[in-house]
């Protein structure tokens, strides 16, 4: 039986997939895992009233599991790996956390007006740390397998890549030549591909913050 999940329709397109990074990892997970789900697109700003009683804090990505809707992307990634746990995907509990504060770096710099403010050098650093990372335990975060950590970090840096190449001309430097490698390899694999957003919706989701 198929999995339902509600997951972020595009700006401006409410029957395109859209622009979620957290809606796209559990996507990737089904995927990844070869579950079969029936994807529900919720227009964010024009929320179906039904979706609204199901999950009253009006959130995506939710998913419905043994008749239970729930939400948040780490509950529901550790709910799927408990559930369906064949191929396994978690990660090495030591390596759980790297690249986690990519994606908070990479807002501050994309939303920064001021090239002085330091918040390109603080995204600089968490890629070189994930770039080190690499270069000893790669070519994925805990090896040869893809795992969890994998899965979310893949549609975080396709946003710093999409999104920074658009609003700032900017891309993640030759120097970091692992990064690069890792992010072609994510980008390159087939569950990605069949979940990603279009590159034009990625950026009209994030217009709205840049220009705030």
């Amino acid at each position: 039986m198929a999995i339902e999940v509600c997951v972020k329709a595009a700006v401006g397109a409410p029957d395109i997939l859209g622009d979620c990074p957290f809606s796209q990892r559990v996507l990737l997970t089904l995927e990844e895992k070869k579950i079969p789900y029936q994807m529900h697109l919720i227009d964010v700003s024009n929320k179906p009233k039904w979706f609204l009683e199901v999950n009253p804090e009006g959130k995506v990505p939710v998913v419905k599991l043994d008749d239970k809707w729930v939400s948040d992307s780490d509950v529901i990634v550790g709910l799927l790996e408990e559930k369906y746990p064949d191929p396994p995907l978690a990660s090495n509990p030591e390596f759980s956390s790297v690249g986690s504060k990519i994606f908070s770096t990479f807002v501050t710099f994309l939303k920064s007006k001021d090239a002085n403010d330091g918040s390109e050098q603080a995204l600089l650093v968490e890629l070189k740390a994930l770039d080190d990372h690499l270069k000893s335990h790669g070519p994925y975060v805990c090896g040869q397998k893809v795992t969890a950590v994998d899965l979310s970090l893949a549609p975080k840096l396709y946003h710093l890549e999409v999104a920074l190449g658009h609003f700032k001309k900017w891309s993640v430097p030759e120097n970091l030549s692992c990064v690069r490698e890792y992010m072609k390899l994510l980008f390159a694999r087939e569950s990605f591909e069949k979940t990603k957003a279009a590159k034009e919706h990625v950026i009209a989701g994030w217009a709205p913050k840049v220009n705030a």
